[in-house]
C-alpha cells in the first residue's frame, strides 16, 4: 500500500512538473524571464569577422546633405559608384537598408539604378506590413495567422528589376527585445527572403562557398541569433566621409558593406538581447544577423514536449529520493542538478538549442520546498506523538520541558527540594488475582491505575511510577507548584472517592472489590534523574519518600494516612482523626499520623 502512495505521489509531482513547464514555455511574462537570463548567460561580444562595414547615414552625414527623404537618388549612386571603383577593389556585396520605394526624380532614379544594376552587387531593402488575419488551415480549421502580409512596399520599379531585394523587418519579442530574425517568407507562391538573407548568400557566392541557412520554426521561419557585437562593436564610418573621399573605398574591398541608419532622429533603433537597456541600430543588427549566419551561431527553441516530460522525469526521481534521504543529502543534489542545469544549458546553446535556464531549478527548488516543508510537519507529528507515548512512562511535566526549552538537558544527579509525596496501594488485590482471569486481572489494574493517574494530573502532580498495583506521585517536582501539600492531599482524598464507584461496578460484574490505602508526606528529598547513560528514571529519593510508602503500607483499606508535617500545612482545610504515633519499618522514632475524614476542595488555590 505505502509503495502504491508512494507512486501515486510522484506521477502527481511528475505531472504537475509537466503542466508547469508547459505553461512556463507557452503563456505569460515568465518565459522573456528565462530568455533574459539566457542572454545574460550566452550573449556575448564577440566580434570575429572583420569583413563586415557598417557606413552609417549618421548626424555628420544629415548636417551634410540634409534629411535623407530629401536626397536625390545621385547620392547613393555615387556611394555605390565609389565603392566599386575600377578593378578588383570592390565589396563582396553593397546591402541597403533602406528603402527607396517613391519617384525622387526620374533622371536621378534610372541613374542609381543603372550603377546598381552594373555593379551586380547591391541589395536593396523591401518591407512587408503584417496583418493578423484568420486563414484555412491543411486540417481545414480557422486559425489566427499573425503573419499575413497585408502589404509590401518596395523599391521603385527601375530599381527593383536591377537589384536583389530582401526585406528589413526587424521582429521584436513581446519583451521589447530583438533575439529572433525570419529567414525568408513564402509570399504570393515567391520565397522572399530578408535583407540579411540575401547579403549572406551573395557574401557566400562572392567567396565560392554554399549558402547554408539554419533550421527555422515557426510559421514565420524564424530562428534565433547570437549576437557578436554591442552597439557600436562592427567598424563604423560615416558615409559624408566616404563620399567626401575621406574614407579610401579600398578597405571595404571583399567586404560586407551595410548602409543604413546611424542617428537618433532616424528612428531606427531596437533593444538587442546582448545589451539590456541599450539602444542598436537597425544596421547593426543586421550586420550581427549576417556574421551569425556565417558563423553557424543560430539557434532554435528545444520541443516543448520533449522538455518538459524530461524535466519532470528527474524532478519526480529527485522527490522520491528526497523522501529516502536526509534533507542535507537533498541540498547537496539540488546544488548539483543546478550547476548541471547550468552547464546543459550553455552546451546545449552551443549546440544550437535554447534550453530553459530557470525552468528545471525552479521546479526543483519547489519540491526541495515541498520536501523540507513536509519533513518539519513529519518531524512535529513524531516529535507529538513519541511525546505523547512518553507521557504515559514519564512525567508529563518533564516531557512537556523537554519539547519546549531547548536548553534543557537530561542528565544523572539531582536537587535538593521539598516535596509532598503519595503513595497508593491497592488492597486485597493478590488474593483476588488468584481467583479471576488474567484478562480480568488486568481489566480491573488498568481501571485502578486509570483512576490514580487522572487523580494526579488533575491535581498538577508528577507521576513518578507504577510499582505493580501501586502508584507514587511527587508534587513540587520538577517544577514549583503552588499549594502542593494541599495538592497531594485533594489527590489522594479523588482517589478514594473514585475508588468507591470501581468497586461497586466490578463488585456486581465479579462478586469481588478492592479499595486503596494511601499515604501521604512531606518534606526535603533528592529529586532529579537516577540511573545510567543509556537508561534513567525521574525520581525522588530519602527519608520523606520512605515515610510516605511507610505510611502507606499502614493504612488500611479506604484510609488515607498523612504524617504531622502534612497536617500542619493543611489543618484548616482538613477534618481528621488522630491515628497517634506508629512504628515505621526502618526508622528509630515513631510518626505521629492522621486519617483524613473530608477535605474542603473549594479552598485549593488556583484550582
Amino acid at each position: 500500500m505505502e509503495k502504491y502512495v508512494n507512486t501515486r505521489k510522484t506521477a502527481a509531482v511528475t505531472a504537475a512538473v509537466i503542466l508547469i513547464s508547459f505553461a512556463f514555455l507557452y503563456f505569460g511574462a515568465a518565459n522573456f524571464v528565462d530568455i533574459g537570463i539566457s542572454d545574460k548567460l550566452n550573449q556575448r561580444e564577440s566580434v570575429t569577422n572583420k569583413k563586415i562595414y557598417i557606413i552609417g547615414i549618421d548626424d555628420k552625414t544629415l548636417e551634410q546633405y540634409g534629411p535623407v527623404n530629401t536626397w536625390s537618388r545621385e547620392i547613393p549612386a555615387k556611394l555605390v559608384s565609389l565603392l566599386n571603383g575600377e578593378g578588383d577593389g570592390r565589396p563582396a556585396v553593397i546591402g541597403f537598408d533602406v528603402i527607396y520605394s517613391e519617384d525622387a526624380g526620374r533622371q536621378a532614379d534610372d541613374a542609381f539604378a543603372d550603377v546598381c544594376r552594373e555593379a551586380g552587387n547591391v541589395v536593396v531593402a523591401m518591407s512587408f506590413s503584417f496583418k493578423e488575419q484568420p486563414e484555412q488551415g491543411a486540417d481545414g480549421k480557422i486559425v489566427y495567422n499573425p503573419y499575413h502580409v497585408d502589404y509590401v512596399i518596395e523599391p521603385y520599379d527601375s530599381l527593383k528589376n536591377a537589384v536583389m531585394c530582401g526585406f528589413a523587418n526587424t521582429f521584436v519579442d513581446t519583451d521589447g527585445y530583438v533575439r529572433q530574425a525570419m529567414a525568408y517568407l513564402d509570399h504570393e507562391g515567391v520565397r522572399e527572403y530578408s535583407l540579411s538573407s540575401q547579403v549572406y548568400q551573395r557574401y557566400q557566392e562572392s567567396r565560392g562557398e554554399e549558402a547554408v541557412f539554419p533550421a527555422v520554426y515557426g510559421r514565420n521561419n524564424r530562428f534565433y541569433f547570437t549576437y557578436s557585437g554591442r552597439p557600436g562593436g562592427y567598424s563604423v564610418v560615416s558615409m559624408a566621409d566616404v563620399l567626401d573621399g575621406t574614407v579610401n573605398p579600398a578597405i571595404f574591398q571583399d567586404a560586407v558593406v551595410l548602409v543604413g541608419a546611424y542617428a537618433v532622429g532616424m528612428q531606427d533603433s531596437y533593444m538587442p538581447a546582448i545589451a539590456h537597456n541599450s539602444q542598436m541600430y537597425g544596421v547593426e543588427i543586421h550586420a550581427n544577423i549576417i556574421e551569425a549566419l556565417l558563423e553557424g551561431k543560430t539557434q532554435l527553441p528545444i520541443q516543448p514536449f520533449v522538455y518538459a516530460l524530461a524535466a519532470a522525469l528527474l524532478c519526480g526521481a529527485f522527490y522520491v529520493f528526497g523522501e529516502k534521504v536526509r534533507m542535507l543529502y537533498d541540498t547537496i543534489v539540488l546544488a548539483v542538478l543546478m550547476i548541471l542545469d547550468l552547464v546543459f544549458v550553455k552546451v546545449m546553446y552551443g549546440k544550437g538549442w535554447i534550453v530553459p535556464s530557470i525552468l528545471l531549478p525552479l521546479c526543483l527548488l519547489v519540491i526541495y520546498l515541498v520536501l523540507m516543508v513536509r519533513g518539519y510537519l513529519a518531524e512535529i507529528m513524531r516529535r507529538r506523538r513519541v511525546v505523547g507515548v512518553f507521557k504515559q512512562y514519564v512525567a508529563p511535566q518533564v516531557v512537556d520541558k523537554i519539547s519546549r526549552d531547548k536548553d534543557f538537558e537530561l542528565v544523572i544527579g539531582g536537587e535538593n527540594r521539598h516535596i509532598a509525596v503519595l503513595f497508593v496501594d491497592i488492597r486485597g488485590f493478590t488474593t483476588m488475582s488468584e481467583s479471576l482471569k488474567p484478562e480480568e486481572v488486568v481489566e480491573i489494574l488498568n481501571e485502578y491505575l486509570g483512576l490514580t493517574t487522572k487523580a494526579i494530573f488533575d491535581n498538577g502532580g508528577t507521576l513518578d511510577k507504577f510499582v505493580g498495583d501501586a502508584t507514587m506521585a511527587v508534587f513540587n517536582a520538577p517544577f514549583d507548584l503552588d499549594d502542593y501539600i494541599f495538592r497531594a492531599v485533594a489527590t489522594a482524598w479523588d482517589m478514594q472517592a473514585g475508588a468507591e464507584a470501581i468497586a461497586e461496578k466490578f463488585r456486581e460484574r465479579y462478586g469481588k472489590s478492592v479499595s486503596f490505602g494511601i499515604g501521604v508526606n512531606c518534606g526535603n528529598a533528592v529529586v532529579g534523574n537516577i540511573g545510567c547513560d543509556f537508561r534513567m528514571d525521574y525520581t525522588a529519593i530519602g527519608d520523606t519518600v520512605n515515610t510516605a510508602a511507610r505510611l502507606e503500607s499502614n493504612a488500611k483499606p479506604g484510609q488515607i494516612l498523612i504524617s504531622k508535617d502534612v497536617y500542619e500545612a493543611v489543618k484548616e482545610r482538613v477534618a481528621v482523626t488522630p491515628i497517634g504515633e506508629i512504628p515505621l519499618k526502618g526508622k528509630s522514632n515513631g510518626v505521629f499520623v492522621y486519617q483524613i475524614d473530608s477535605v474542603r476542595r473549594e479552598s485549593l488555590q488556583n484550582e
